[in-house]
């Protein structure tokens, strides 16, 4: 497993994604070579930037068309339209770039063979790793102690999720490891290596009297990998357990780490983005606040008191979505997907999460922060710290205009859906870095693209 974004991801799909990058770019060099010949240092001495260029644009265009999600393209033809619609995007794109910096331009017959090999090359390639994930080749097997919620959240991710890296090989449950024995012969180790098992995962809900402390030591001692559950947990799906999860297990595990240098330069990104965005979308905002006014009566900006780092209190701004004094009536609720008190421009705005650009000014003024878990109000923090373990420490860090939830999870307004929306916080909380924040901002920009998972 290979750790990027302080998310693990299995060798296998690094090499792949990485693969393919090299494939887009080995496309667009034989495409010149094809057109000009041996020497492409005397056709265009900037060819591997512009090729480079051409790699990274098509390759962002492969994942906001979900081309790396495989639950997606599941089947060739779902594959081969979202491989030309990707295409045509990176197409229209470099042709408005090319047009406005001709310099940047690396030949037009060079681009037409270019694309012509990139769908070969391509498509080649993604039948060759498909193959690969259907004969489960390079797979980790894996043995799990255990039959409660965590096992069986760990057990489907892998079974649902086709390029996990892992196969459950063999599932021992609670009563087969009494007496500190599990297994055929109470040899666990053998039965292991016998079945070439790399990783031994420890799930057990209640771990006394059911922990087979010598078997898993022998197995440690002699090379078999032992992981506690919600470790592997948090590894495989990027987030945390906070069912499972107890105080010693959030003190000694890696991470939540802080520095001066790290809020600094934090800090300084949000103060920089936010000015600069406050100036860009000046048009999109008086444009937006004019149509409110038009829609319906009451304010144009909704303010509303939210709790923010250290439990300190803040007010919240909105571009008001929904009717004026919604909850007159029926008092503090979250709000519904299809709720009936959001206006006309309400739902447009809020599907396209326009309504979140006056938090602009909360980032400027250093109470939220552009990534982070979003601010709630102080009524319901009351009611989830009540039910929920460990709520109170996403408020160790800014909330923010987006943040891990959010893009990692769909609308939901329940109980149930505050603790999954934890889970991920939390899994923020102990692993914040700048590139988890990049990764953040892309699929942040991938939603608003495609008009997903609005709150």
């Amino acid at each position: 497993m290979l750790r990027l974004f302080r998310k693990y991801y299995p060798i296998r799909n690094v090499i792949f994604a990485s693969g393919e990058g090299l494939v887009i770019y080995l496309s667009v060099i034989i495409a010149a070579y094809i057109k000009i010949g041996n020497d492409l240092s005397m056709f265009d001495h900037w060819i591997i930037f512009k090729t480079l260029l051409i790699t990274i644009v098509c390759q962002i265009s492969l994942y906001y068309n979900d081309l790396y999600d495989l639950k997606v393209t599941n089947n060739y033809i779902e594959l081969g339209i979202r491989l030309l619609q990707a295409l045509g995007t990176a197409t229209i794109f470099f042709g408005v770039v090319y047009y406005l910096v001709p310099q940047l331009m690396i030949g037009e017959g060079i681009f037409v063979i270019s694309i012509g090999l990139l769908i070969l090359l391509i498509v080649s390639w993604r039948i060759g790793y498909t193959l690969i994930l259907e004969k489960g080749l390079f797979n980790q097997k894996i043995i799990v102690i255990g039959t409660g919620d965590l096992a069986q959240g760990i057990i489907q991710e892998i079974r649902d999720k086709r390029d996990s890296g892992y196969v459950v090989e063999t599932i021992f449950n609670e009563a087969e490891c009494r007496n500190n024995a599990c297994g055929t012969g109470h040899d666990m180790c053998a039965q292991a290596k016998d079945k070439n098992i790399s990783k031994i995962i420890v799930a057990l809900e209640e771990k006394r009297g059911t922990l087979p402390m010598e078997q898993l030591l022998k197995c440690r001692t002699e090379g078999i990998e032992i992981l506690e559950g919600t470790s592997f947990y948090e590894m495989l799906l990027g987030k945390l357990y906070v069912k499972q999860i107890n105080p010693a297990w959030l003190i000694f595990s890696e991470g939540f780490r802080k520095s001066p240098l790290r809020s600094f330069m934090k800090r300084t990104g949000d103060l920089v983005l936010s000015v600069l965005m406050l100036v860009a979308l000046s048009p999109l905002i008086l444009l937006t606040a004019i149509l409110i006014k038009l829609d319906s009566k009451g304010p144009i900006i909704f303010s509303q008191e939210r709790v923010g780092q250290y439990g300190k209190s803040f007010n919240v701004h909105k571009f008001r979505s929904m009717v004026s004094d919604a909850e007159k009536r029926s008092g503090p609720v979250w709000a519904s997907e299809n709720d009936d008190r959001i206006t006309r421009v309400g739902r447009i705005i809020r599907k396209l999460r326009i309504d979140e650009l006056p938090q602009l000014w909360n980032v400027l003024k250093g109470e939220m922060s552009f990534v982070g878990p979003r601010p709630e109000r102080a009524y319901f923090i009351a009611q989830l710290e009540k039910e929920i373990p460990f709520y109170s420490e996403r408020h160790t860090v800014k909330p923010g205009l987006t943040g891990w939830a959010q893009v990692s999870y769909p609308y939901g307004a329940s109980v149930e859906d505050a603790i999954e929306k934890l889970n991920y916080d939390l899994f923020y909380t102990k692993n914040m870095s700048f590139l988890l924040d990049m990764l953040i901002v892309f699929r942040t920009v991938k939603i608003v693209l495609f008009g997903k998972g609005a709150r």
